[in-house]
């Protein structure tokens, strides 16, 4: 991952912050350009420090492993991750697989990786603005390499029903005009899209029909 010219060993000359990255240092052995490291490494250097061919493999090591968890901590910024998520985003960084593997289980140990806890997170955050059947909500968390067990846990408190209707309320406003087989055909489109099940869709459609002719002033619409 580091750019750096072969040496078997050299003296330190210099340490400088890089310009455009002021989190990385470039390190100078006997007056020439040598390799990068990250600040927090490089801060264990000093001008003068003679360095052999085994402590510059070695820092070379330390110094991917560090870029490889900031770039971890840095995709973990906008959003929680599944494991599967990061470990797909660092390989197509072109991280070698073992320190794809090495970075996550240092992410895990330090409590930022936890599929059980990214799959509540994943149904909570639908819930609350997108709701999904808990179909479609397997299906999602499948795809970002979530296990079973972690999804049956996430899901088992999921009232389709009450998600199904929030969810269909503003949709079957906007169907106020339509006829009765045009309002249950669009309203239960738009639900089997989102992943409920075909009887949590049925009684959907039907009670909020059966509201609309309520408010009507017909109720023998059914």
């Amino acid at each position: 991952m580091s750019g750096a010219r072969t040496l078997l060993s050299g003296k330190i000359t210099a340490l400088r912050a890089q310009t455009r990255n002021r989190e990385r240092v470039n390190v100078y052995l006997d007056g020439a350009f040598a390799f990068g490291l990250p600040a927090i490494i490089a801060a264990t250097l000093r001008v003068g420090q003679t360095l052999s061919e085994s402590d510059i493999q070695a820092l070379r090591e330390r110094g991917d492993a560090e870029q490889a968890y900031e770039r971890a901590l840095s995709f973990l910024t906008y959003r929680p991750r599944s494991t599967q998520e990061v470990r797909r985003y660092l390989a197509g960084k072109n991280i070698p697989v073992g320190l794809v593997e090495q970075t996550i289980h240092r992410l895990t140990e330090a409590g930022l990786l936890n599929d059980q806890e990214f799959a509540r997170y994943w149904v909570e955050n639908r819930e609350s603005f997108r709701p999904r059947g808990a179909r479609a909500l397997r299906f999602e968390l499948k795809g970002k390499g979530v296990g079973d067990q972690a999804i049956d846990a996430a899901t088992q408190e999921v009232d389709e029903d009450e998600s199904a209707y929030r969810i269909a309320r503003n949709q079957a406003l906007r169907l106020r005009q339509a006829d009765r087989d045009t309002f249950r055909r669009r309203l239960g489109g738009f639900l089997t899209r989102r992943g409920f099940s075909y009887e949590t869709v049925r009684a959907t459609v039907d009670r909020l029909w059966r509201e609309r002719g309520s408010e009507d002033g017909n109720a023998g619409l059914e």
